[in-house]
């Protein structure tokens, strides 16, 4: 599969709001660079109705771009050469299999990403990841909603649940879910491909929520639909300026935050049934 990357010229400040509205258009990978960002979005998106959107950002925040396609090999090719070990305080550690072992933290994963999105490094998962830390996962039920490189439910696995079941709308993101679950030696993952209708599970103790304001805002009811009574569901991938219209959906919704962090201008939510 061919993927367009705009290669996006615009200061770090403007680039974490810009990446927030790109995530809404299908971008579904980013990284940062020395100019701005690199947005990656599948060419079978509807690239016309993308391009229009993008100039339309283009003329409200003052930037430049150029876009070019990029093959499924160069990209692999492009994650190793720049895909560094991520590191979160000694809780655990992110690396790829051509990297050496961490041994100074608690859980040690092993993603090899290619076109799935979720390595850590983004501000998003570094927070879920850190908020994981917090909460008791023994013997629970979780639910991954949007599982990416399936980082997340590796995780939640090595920290002693059970029952995972990790979807994504992405065949790619399936695939690799498959894939590092099983580098990782973790076989209690169940992945599935599709939206959040494919799962049929209720009653998970933990869902974690990793994707965009518009994907949570448009299903917050149905997650909360599938949490236990004392479950807990952990939202990120919106910005600080989101924080308000997050808010007022949890309490539309009977949700009540419990903890929000902060990194650079990402936020995560921290949210149980009120």
């Amino acid at each position: 599969m061919l993927y367009h990357n705009y290669k996006i010229v615009t200061s770090p400040e403007m680039g974490e709001i810009i990446t927030a509205f790109l995530g809404q258009l299908g971008f579904d990978t980013f990284e940062t660079t020395e100019n701005g960002v690199d947005a990656y979005i599948s060419n079978r998106d509807n690239t016309k109705a993308v391009q229009e959107e993008v100039e339309r950002l283009k003329e409200q925040f003052n930037f430049e771009y150029d876009v070019e396609e990029i093959a499924e090999q160069n990209w692999n090719a492009q994650w190793e050469a720049s895909f560094k070990p991520v590191v979160v305080r000694d809780f655990c550690a992110v690396r790829a299999s051509f990297h050496e072992p961490i041994p100074t933290v608690q859980f040690e994963l092993v993603i090899n990403p290619k076109m799935a999105f979720g390595t850590g490094h983004h501000e998003t998962t570094f927070m879920v990841m850190d908020v994981m830390q917090g909460l008791d996962f023994e013997g629970k039920r979780v639910f991954d909603y949007g599982c990416g490189t399936g980082i997340l439910a590796i995780l939640a696995s090595k920290l002693g649940a059970t029952v995972i079941d990790a979807v994504d709308i992405e065949n790619e993101s399936y695939l690799n879910t498959i894939e590092n679950a099983a580098i990782n030696q973790v076989h209690n993952i169940n992945t599935f491909e599709g939206t959040i209708e494919a799962i049929e599970g209720q009653d998970y103790d933990v869902i974690l929520a990793n994707i965009n304001r518009n994907v949570i805002l448009a299903t917050l009811s149905e997650l909360k639909s599938k949490l236990a009574e004392a479950g807990k569901l952990i939202i990120s991938g919106f910005l600080k300026e989101d924080e308000a219209i997050l808010r007022q959906a949890c309490t539309e919704n009977d949700l009540l935050i419990e903890k929000v962090s902060i990194k650079n201008n990402w936020l995560c939510m921290l949210v149980g049934l009120s």
